[in-house]
């Protein structure tokens, strides 16, 4: 290591949390980031303002290995206020990645990055240029919604309107020296759309950072919540966290309980409660739903909440059910099971590789009530398997969902494009 210049990544990416949201896109970058800073990686992120707000400046991150370098997103207007729309990702998106994309040539060109890590169309205008750049590019496209790849069907009228990001993401992947799987439930998604080259695809899961989770809430927090809630200690707590949006398919699992919910079943024993954490567009029709279910007095709707309260109600929780109809990797089941629970969940995107039945939960079909209200009926029939499954649950995400683990197999990648320059830290950690 002496006398060598640090190992330098440009990671470009339409958004980061917390500049951005807190969603899986945003949080894979976020934590992919920090932890290569950690290691000491020089990261150059590129990415929007926050807000897009044209030249506002600000640094989430406070680490002397990252310098952030802001592109502006150009959008419709109104996009901000009516959320993103097919038109917007389709135009926008691959605008931002040809801007975004030759800044980090730039980069390259003038000698200050030695591999770029680029996700989605963000990284389009580089991936063009790759050849005459040099720089090996690393391509996560996350989770090809765009190809309607982890939902059953795609509607006609998305697969037109995706299809210029279609052309950009395919650009971007024919062009890379390594692309990311995010699961290997999702490695045949991959090769059925992206059509990658013998060793060119290479599976490295999103992950999450246990000692924050760790630190953000722990039993004693569950226990506090549910005396604030008014929850007796037996109290079944079914919790469900996400957006609220159609994909979740949470009014799935409004008719599922309501097959389950009658006075002899294991549901109502001790009494039971379906706690749903999170906001979006669909809030009213799940309150709907719920209402013509005669569930309402059963359902708790908290809205967007604090992170601590977020794994305080992890703790809470008796059982995690994630009834979604579309997924990518699922960040929030693996929070679920870094607090030692038991998971019931749809075959949809990566979630088989983190719910294994018989291990630590229950894989039903998405969009299947009847499926789902039975595997949540067996999965309440014995609270001692659901113990035994929860910490399975805690085990897989230690050995193969947490960064600490994760980012090792990034310098391992990393290293073997550049031919074996190893130039950061061995033992740091976050």
């Amino acid at each position: 290591m002496a006398g060598r210049a640090p190992f330098r990544v440009a990671v470009v990416a339409r958004a980061v949390m917390p500049l951005h949201g807190v969603g899986g896109l945003e949080r894979s970058v976020h934590d992919l980031v920090r932890h290569l800073a950690a290691r000491g990686v020089d990261v150059t992120l590129i990415c929007p303002p926050a807000g897009n707000v044209r030249r506002q400046a600000v640094d989430p991150f406070s680490s002397p290995h990252i310098a952030l370098q802001h592109v502006r997103y150009a959008t419709f207007p109104g996009a901000n206020r009516r959320g993103t729309t097919i038109l917007d990702r389709s135009t926008a998106y691959p605008l931002f990645g040809w801007r975004a994309g030759r800044l980090a040539r730039d980069l390259v060109r003038a000698g200050r990055v030695d591999l770029v890590h680029g996700f989605g169309a963000s990284v389009l205008g580089y991936a063009l240029e790759r050849r005459r750049a040099g720089a090996p590019l690393v391509f996560n496209p996350q989770g090809l919604e765009e190809f309607g790849a982890t939902a059953e069907t795609q509607p006609m009228g998305k697969r037109v309107g995706y299809w210029p990001l279609r052309r950009a993401v395919r650009a971007c992947s024919r062009r890379a020296d390594a692309i990311i799987a995010t699961d290997t439930a999702l490695e045949p998604v991959v090769f059925r759309h992206l059509r990658p080259a013998a060793g060119q695809m290479r599976t490295i899961p999103n992950g999450i950072d246990l000692p924050e989770i760790g630190g953000a809430a722990g039993p004693a927090d569950g226990r506090l919540l549910r005396e604030r809630q008014g929850l007796k200690p037996g109290e079944t707590i079914l919790l469900s966290v996400g957006r609220l949006e159609f994909n979740k398919g949470l009014d799935v699992l409004a008719d599922a309980l309501s097959r389950i919910a009658r006075p002899d079943g294991p549901l109502t024993r001790h009494g039971w409660r379906w706690v749903i954490v999170g906001a979006g567009p669909f809030r009213r029709d799940l309150e709907r739903a719920v209402a013509e279910r005669g569930l309402t007095s059963h359902v708790l709707f908290t809205g967007r909440i604090a992170d601590a309260d977020l794994h305080a109600w992890y703790e809470a929780a008796t059982l995690f059910v994630h009834p979604t109809r579309y997924e990518g990797s699922s960040l929030v089941t693996l929070e679920a099971m870094a607090h030692r629970k038991a998971a019931v969940a749809t075959t949809a995107g990566g979630l088989p590789d983190k719910v294994r039945p018989g291990l630590n939960g229950w894989l039903v079909p998405p969009g299947d009530p009847a499926a789902l209200a039975f595997a949540i009926q067996e999965a309440l029939s014995d609270p001692m398997r659901l113990v035994s499954f929860g910490a399975r649950s805690r085990q897989i995400v230690e050995s193969e969902f947490a960064w600490s683990v994760l980012v090792e197999r990034y310098l391992d990648l990393y290293e073997e494009l550049l031919g074996g320059r190893r130039s950061f830290a061995q033992v740091s950690t976050p």
